[in-house]
């Protein structure tokens, strides 16, 4: 029997932090009793207009009846939700459970109506659509399967709310009402509605942190010197182009300007007349409190918290960074940092350098994300020192501790802002890598996305980083990160590398380099580099030392317009003579724009020894180049640019393309294979594969066992009190049993070669018998399971009086029959031994795994992971990315395998953990894979409660 309404907790769960259309933040929580006065206030701001669309008559004013019923909720039957910035309501939404003739109704009903209504000063901020998605979470969570809405046909903005959800809806018009049902299940659509939102949402929330129209720094020093005086400083000098304001209550009474800067000076932000879209706190960590609710109060957009003492620093400081994000978002504003090195925007409408870089980085476009000042420091210092002319900066942002704004939004950002070609990434932790995977993925596949990722073998996050944990290697984040396309590399140096190669030259379309120059060592050393980094490098062209720089012009343009070749590596050491290492870079650089403007343009890098001045000269401007490709050239390094058409139908020069330049053969030769596997992935990404359907899978059947088997043993006398008296207790996790493994593995066609239990010897020879002559006896104890190195095993025992001596020799030389667990299999075609296995991890979602069993895997590490679910093209590749892959396809001889059952087997179980997230981890092993079939010999399978799905619920901001 269903408890009384009133004794239903507050379920704290569905409260988030979420990111309207114009970038704001608000707050969605439950509605509750102590809310009455936050609604009448609430609907007093509504017009009369908003009124008559939610109540379809005049309705001036909630009679106390009406706030009751509104505010009282049992949070199972009725809910109502309320978005809030600051201690104000700014809209509503609530449902209400019905039967099939309207009524009101409890479970099992799966039927509610739905009801919106939004302040009008709010309106068109999307609040409504965040409110739909959490209301359906919710009703999704208590057992609501459709909702129903009636509206106004004026109400055109409610309807539109509806019907642009992407729900499976139908759609009716009665007595004058527009009739709108929808099932709550997310559809494809849907959820493609939800992420595009979800990306305007916070790309917008970034944009208003990098172009604001206006800047306070709080916290500027009465004197020079000090932290929030030198981020003045850097405003003032790199031009900042909008008001700026200095902020500091210890400033005298009556001081109207900062001198000798110029800059208006106030007490409080709340002095200030005008407008404040961003405020830089610098101010100690005690005093940041009230400076955030000063500028909630005058309506700033964004803070950038320099100042340190947070989560840094040990509990006490996570607690304050915690109060922090939560003071923040009750105003509406997301915050960079705390400890953070500041943000950068170089565009000429903006020039914002709100950062402890002493100069505003040339314009560029690379944009830049770290998590450390010190490493952005670094990454700024080696751009400018490597690729100035090069590679110029669109946007820096140094996040520190990264409380609220993260390394995801600058991903949403960077996607279609046209000012970034390639984004640089510093990463120390990820904290929610399922989301990270997928924006990456996307944004890769219009620009590349550059990640180094620090703190790889620590196991944990940096003290200042409150994200959860994972207990994924760090070779399988390198995997997963592959498969989204993103590039991985090792270092800060490599970083600038591949930075300064994608933001200047094409894309590679395959892997053929050609390798000339004037020295035949630094050739040989090029083309060595090449056979290391996976590429297919043509012998190289010796020019001798006497080469001229037109002898380097010839060549280069030779080669380019050879479809033998995709890149060139041109190689230099000094020579004998006066040429001048600008007259080599014109000659490089003319070769390479005569070769674009014929539509055959490659990429192009140079390795140098020791020529002073080659490197400048390479990135300098075209001198016959129009004065703002400074600026704006290179373009995109886009795949499919290649110069193609380039200057058809137009005298104008082809402008003289900048080229990257190295101190090593090794580092030119990683860049531009990094470049190589991008530009492979890139072009399978726009074919991707597919996820088979196979007809012979029982889903429901599987779903029917998975539920039997998590059923809890014992029902408990007492329920929690957050939950209703008919929601069963949570089950347990538990690992299956050989046979209710093989049972539920059966459900999807993977079927496992019975092995029967031998306690003694007679009843190994009925088991033998049994499954039929020759077989196998081993042992499954945990010590020695897959241990065949221990001598566990005895393989093609052909008749009684062998099974009878195996049995013997084991029990003899590694003890009695119980401790080994001995079991009879019939023995399997002969192949190679694998194992394909699947886990869930809590933040990074389903991993599928494969690799040689024993050693190969074990002891080297020679294991491939692919995100679930997997595609035929994932399957494929992960058999054949192991390093021991070609034990597969016929090594020395041997017969190759049949690859295209182990791909159905991996294609298969990804299938089960994708339709079963209770199926937290399955482990085959060994399968073994024949010349025709393989053939399963061992498994396990473990079940759990499904971890939560951030991905697929309502969208909302990390919690803190």
């Amino acid at each position: 029997m269903r408890l009384p309404s009133d004794t239903h907790a507050y379920p704290a769960h569905w409260e988030a932090d979420v990111v309207l259309r114009d970038g704001g933040t608000a707050r969605i929580r439950p509605i509750t009793a102590d809310d009455a006065g936050r609604l009448v206030s609430f609907y007093e701001r509504v017009s009369d207009e908003s009124k008559y669309y939610r109540f379809f008559a005049p309705y001036p004013r909630l009679s106390d009846r009406d706030v009751h019923r509104f505010t009282h909720h049992d949070y199972v039957d009725r809910v109502g939700l309320a978005a809030t910035i600051g201690d104000e309501f700014i809209a509503t939404v609530r449902y209400d459970r019905i039967d099939g003739g309207g009524l009101p109704a409890t479970g099992p009903a799966d039927e509610a109506e739905v009801a919106f209504l939004v302040q009008d000063a709010h309106q068109g901020r999307g609040v409504a659509s965040a409110l739909l998605e959490h209301i359906a979470a919710v009703a999704r969570e208590r057992g609501i399967r459709r909702f129903a809405a009636e509206v106004l046909p004026a109400n055109t903005k409610m309807i539109k709310v509806f019907t642009d959800a992407g729900y499976t809806q139908k759609r009716s018009f009665e007595d004058g009402v527009v009739r709108l049902e929808f099932d709550l299940e997310p559809t494809d659509r849907s959820l493609a509605v939800m992420r595009a939102r979800e990306q305007r949402a916070e790309a917008r929330s970034v944009h208003r942190l990098l172009a604001p129209g206006s800047v306070a720094v709080i916290g500027t020093g009465r004197a020079p010197g000090g932290v929030g005086r030198a981020v003045l400083r850097n405003l003032l000098d790199d031009g900042f182009t909008g008001p700026l304001y200095a902020v500091n209550r210890a400033f005298p009474q009556g001081q109207e300007r900062l001198d000798p800067e110029g800059v208006p000076a106030h007490r409080s932000i709340r002095e200030i007349d005008g407008p404040v879209d961003l405020a830089v706190v610098a101010v100690p960590a005690d005093q940041v409190p009230s400076v955030v609710a000063d500028c909630g109060e005058h309506g700033v957009q964004g803070l950038v918290v320099v100042s340190a003492g947070y989560a840094e620093s040990g509990p006490e400081g996570r607690d304050r960074q915690r109060e922090l994000v939560r003071q923040a978002r009750t105003h509406g504003m997301r915050i960079i940092g705390p400890n953070a090195f500041g943000i950068i925007n170089t565009a000429d409408g903006v020039r914002l350098n709100a950062s402890l870089s002493p100069r505003l980085p040339a314009p560029g476009r690379l944009g830049l994300f770290t998590q450390s000042g010190a490493i952005g420091i670094a990454l700024l210092s080696g751009l400018d020192r490597r690729g100035a002319g090069i590679a110029g900066v669109s946007t820096f942002i140094s996040a520190g501790n990264r409380a609220d704004l993260s390394g995801n939004d600058l991903l949403q950002y960077w996607y279609d802002d046209p000012r970034t070609d390639v984004a640089l990434m510093y990463l120390e932790s990820i904290g929610n890598p399922r989301k990270f995977t997928r924006l990456a993925k996307r944004t890769a596949q219009v620009k590349p996305v550059v990640v180094v990722k620090g703190a790889r073998h620590s196991g944990s996050a940096p003290t200042g980083h409150a994200v959860p944990t994972t207990g994924i290697p760090d070779a399988t984040v390198s995997a997963l990160l592959r498969q989204a396309g993103v590039i991985r590399v090792g270092t800060i140096t490599e970083l600038v590398d591949v930075g300064l190669l994608l933001s200047s030259q094409p894309l590679p379309e395959g892997p053929r380099v050609a390798i000339l120059g004037n020295s035949d060592s630094l050739g040989l050393l090029t083309y060595d580099a090449c056979l290391t980094d996976g590429l297919r490098p043509l012998p190289p062209r010796d020019l001798t030392t006497a080469a001229t720089p037109d002898d380097f012009r010839h060549a280069l343009a030779q080669v380019l317009t050879d479809d033998a070749c995709d890149a060139v590596v041109v190689t230099a050491i000094p020579w004998v003579g006066d040429a001048a290492a600008a007259e080599l870079a014109g000659a490089v650089r003319g070769a390479a724009a005569e070769a674009a403007a014929r539509g055959a343009a490659k990429p192009v890098v140079v390795v140098h020894l020791e020529i002073p001045g080659l490197a400048e000269a390479l990135a300098a401007p075209d001198p016959a180049a129009p004065a703002a490709s400074a600026v704006t050239d290179p373009g995109p390094a886009d795949p499919a640019a290649g110069g193609a058409d380039a200057g058809d139908g137009d005298d104008t020069p082809f402008p003289a393309p900048r080229i990257p330049a190295y101190p090593a053969a090794e580092r030119a030769v990683r860049a531009l294979a990094e470049a190589v596997g991008y530009a492979r992935w890139r072009r399978q990404a726009e074919e991707p594969g597919r996820v088979p359907e196979y007809e012979d899978i029982d889903e429901a059947g599987a779903a029917a066992d998975i539920d039997v088997l998590l059923a809890p043993a014992e029902e408990p006398s007492e329920l929690p009190p957050e939950l209703p008296s008919d929601v069963p207790p949570a089950p347990h996790p538990v690992t299956l049993s050989a046979p209710d493994a093989q049972r539920l593995l059966a459900r999807y066609g993977v079927s496992v070669l019975p092995a029967l239990p031998a306690p003694d010897p007679d009843a190994a020879v009925r088991a033998a018998t049994r499954l039929g002559f020759p077989v196998a006896l081993k042992t499954t104890a945990p010590h020695l399971r897959h241990r065949a190195d221990l001598g566990g095993v005895r393989l093609d025992l052909g008749g009684e009086a062998e099974l009878r001596r195996a049995y013997a020799e084991l029990t003899g030389y590694l003890g009695a029959p119980e401790e080994l667990r001995l079991v009879v299999q019939r023995m399997a075609p002969r192949g190679v031994d694998t194992v394909v296995r699947a886990a869930i991890d809590p933040a990074a979602g389903a991993v599928l795994s494969f690799g040689l069993a024993g050693a190969p895997s074990e002891l080297l590490g020679d294991t491939a992971h692919r995100l679930v679910p997997a595609t035929d093209r994932d399957a494929a590749e992960l058999v054949r990315s192991i390093r021991t892959a070609p034990l597969l396809f016929g090594w020395r001889g041997a017969r190759p395998v049949d690859t295209a059952a182990l791909e159905e087997l991996l294609l298969r179980v990804s299938r089960m953990v994708d339709d079963h997230p209770e199926v937290v981890a399955v482990d085959l092993e060994p399968v073994v894979v024949a010349p025709r079939g393989l053939s399963v010999l061992g498994a396990a399978v473990r079940l759990a409660p499904p971890p939560p799905r951030t991905d697929l619920g309502p969208r909302h901001l990390p919690s803190y």
